[in-house]
This record gives C-alpha cells, structure tokens and sequence, in this order.
C-alpha cells in the first residue's frame, strides 16, 4: 500500500503487450526500489495511472498479489488518456496512486467452489482471481470460468484459456452472441451454459463482472440454483475520479464505488441494478 492516497508515484513500463485491436497491457514496477518492495494489493483492487500532462483513469489490477515486483493493468483505448498510455512503451514513465478499494472476497472464497463470469473486457478484473486461484490450487475445490463475448473477435487471451483448461478442477466455458463457422466455442448467450457448471451451492462463490445486465443475470440465474445472495460478489464501474470518495463522481445508491466497491455483494446492491439514473 502506498503512504499517501492522492500523491502519484513514479513507475516505469516494463512491457506493453497488445492483446487484441484496442486493447492492450501494460506491464508496470515503480522506479524507486523500496516503494516497490513496500507495495501491495489485493485482486479486485484498482490503481489511478497517471499520463504526464494528460490526465489519469481508474484501471484494475489483473496480476496476482506473489508478482511483487511486477504489476499488470489490461486497457482498452477509449479516449485521451489511454490513447496516450497505449503508446507508452518499455522504460517510458508514468505515475500510479493506488491501490483502492474493496477487492474481490478471496479469503471467503478458500475452500468453495469458485465460478468466476465475465463479459467483454470484464474478464480484466476477474483475471486476478483466476491468477490467484490457480497459483493456490489446492486452498479451492472447482473452479468455473465462464467468459461471454459479442463475437468471436472480442476473445482476448485465447493461450489463457488453454492453460486453465488443463489445471486440476477446472472448467472454461466461453460463448459468443454470433461467430463463424470456425469458432471453437459455444455460440449465443452464456447464461445458457450455466447449467453445465460443477458447483455445490452451498458452499459456492461467484465473482462477476462484465455489462451490468449481464451481471445481474448472472446472480439472478445462481440464486435459482441455490446459491445464497450474500455470497454472489460483484465489480462495478462507474466514472471514478478521485478514488477516495470525496468528488461524488462515482455515486451508486448510499455507497461510492471506488471506496466502497467496486466489489460488492449482491446481498447489498441487488436492489439497485437495472435501475435507470443510479
């Protein structure tokens, strides 16, 4: 954990990885050797990078906590700032605050089946429960991966799924709204598939993040398959500026989501999602 919230810190690109059209990674450490050592986080948690003279944009963290000395965030190119940080590349310099936030409930988790969704670049920030957990195998029982994308080119990571595919008490499932008669996958709603997947309810965690719609499908789906409200576990966005909850910018119901989120449970914020203006 950084010192002081608001103060950015100085790292450097290591790597900058393009992942598919407008997307890419950027592989990060910071340039004084102690912060680096003193720094940590937790999977779900987020950090504000800083381009010089740009601005600065909230981004997850999709590496695992054990890569102390370096740090990923996966972007997609959506307006100045990340344009800018798109081309950065290795020994450039930016700054990084952070990491904010409530992470994903990992410690909860240890012991459970794990069914971890995602939607489009959701997959970013659930990339690090699937690090986490598949470097701990045996603290989980199943492990469920379940990406949706619009079509068969949104897939970023093909090589990942292929990896996961093959660890003890694994399971990947990906489908595409529309694909050529090439894909490899399931073709039309991911929500279809749920019913193939290996969980106990009872004893199940789901992790999601994607289009809130489809997030909200997904805990509506699991609760008809007895999985308790409290431990379906969400990770919103919202326009978040500050990252400490003091410009209102990222508002939802009573809470703020980069201080109080952007993980939340169902159990807390079920009752807001599909509602229009929150």
């Amino acid at each position: 954990m950084i010192p002081t919230a608001l103060q950015p810190y100085e790292a450097e690109v290591v790597e900058n990885t393009v992942e598919a059209e407008g997307i890419f990674t950027l592989r990060l450490r910071f340039t004084d050797a102690d912060l680096q050592r003193r720094y940590s986080f937790q999977p779900g948690q987020f950090n504000m990078l800083y381009l010089f003279g740009v601005g600065e944009v909230p981004i997850s963290i999709v590496s695992d906590p054990l890569d102390e000395h370096l740090f990923d965030h996966t972007i997609r190119t959506v307006g100045r700032v990340t344009e800018g940080l798109s081309r950065l590349r290795a020994g450039d310099r930016l700054g990084i605050r952070g990491p904010y936030g409530r992470g994903w409930p990992m410690q909860a988790a240890r012991g459970k089946d794990v069914v971890v969704v995602s939607g489009g670049l959701g997959c970013a920030p659930v990339m690090s429960v699937i690090n986490y957990v598949t470097r701990r195998r045996g603290e989980f029982r199943h492990l469920n991966v379940v990406q949706g994308v619009k079509a068969a080119c949104d897939l970023i990571w093909p090589d990942k799924y292929a990896v996961w595919q093959n660890q003890p008490d694994t399971s990947i499932v990906i489908s595409a709204d529309s694909a050529d008669a090439g894909w490899p996958h399931h073709t039309g709603s991911v929500l279809n598939l749920f019913d193939s997947l290996t969980f106990d309810p009872a004893n199940t965690v789901l992790m999601t993040c994607g289009p809130e719609g489809l997030m909200r499908a997904a805990c509506q789906k699991m609760q008809t398959l007895g999985v308790a409200a409290e431990n379906l576990w969400l990770s919103m966005e919202r326009n978040m500026h500050c990252a400490v909850g003091q410009c209102g910018h990222c508002q939802f119901g009573g809470a703020f989501v980069c201080r109080d989120g952007p993980v939340f449970s169902y159990a807390e914020i079920g009752h807001l999602l599909g509602n229009k203006g929150v």
